[in-house]
């Protein structure tokens, strides 16, 4: 059946991240057991709770104080928290612009939070005068706003009946694998990248011609 849907992840597909970065600078703080409490595969309570919006930025900052036993300021807390989150290069708001004129319907699944949010929407303003990701897609999911995460079943199917899409007729590409096992799980035809995007969608376009 033929594609008509991207649902894409955010970091580490259209927004470089680093996750060593944050787990650095908290080290940097006097946080010696941060990877025990955040990381690509798997995070602690508070975690998910800030990613599902159950917390607000500042319960989230007295609730990583609790858990470290550090008196950290929030701008230290905050800092430590964004020092993960890198550039947008304007290679990639070249392919959304591409695939959206060829017709593709392109949507944004992301497990993120209001902090993070704040400081990317603020750097893509500073480095491409654009007011935030929501100009690149029909539709942004993010999952601090819609209170449900990757990689549940239940969170992709919400995507695909608010947007009204045919499962058939969609793909999902995330650089995480438990990502792409919960979208095949709601029979989406998912991608693990593990390369650059622009790179993805080349060898898709060579297989094509």
């Amino acid at each position: 059946m033929e594609i008509k849907n991207i649902i894409f992840d955010l970091g580490g597909v259209i927004l470089n991240i680093d996750y060593n970065l944050t787990a650095q600078a908290f080290k940097n703080l006097g946080v010696s057991n941060f990877d025990e409490l955040y990381s690509k595969a798997q995070q602690s309570e508070l975690f998910d709770l800030m990613e599902t919006g159950m917390v607000s930025n500042q319960e989230f900052r007295n609730g990583i104080r609790d858990t470290i036993k550090i008196e950290l300021s929030d701008e230290e807390i905050d800092n430590a928290w964004n020092a993960m989150l890198l550039d947008l290069p304007f290679e990639r708001i070249e392919l959304l612009q591409k695939l959206k004129y060829e017709g593709y319907r392109l949507f944004l699944l992301s497990n993120t939070n209001q902090i993070h949010y704040d400081a990317y929407t603020k750097n893509l303003k500073k480095e491409h005068n654009v007011e935030g990701l929501e100009e690149f897609f029909e539709k942004t999911y993010f999952s601090h706003q819609i209170h449900k995460r990757k990689p549940l079943k239940e969170t992709f199917q919400f995507v695909l009946d608010d947007a009204e899409l045919n499962a058939e007729e969609t793909i999902f590409i995330d650089d995480s694998l438990q990502h792409v096992l919960g979208a095949k799980e709601a029979a989406i035809n998912a991608f693990h990248l593990e390369g650059d995007i622009l790179a993805f969608f080349d060898e898709i376009e060579q297989q094509n011609n």
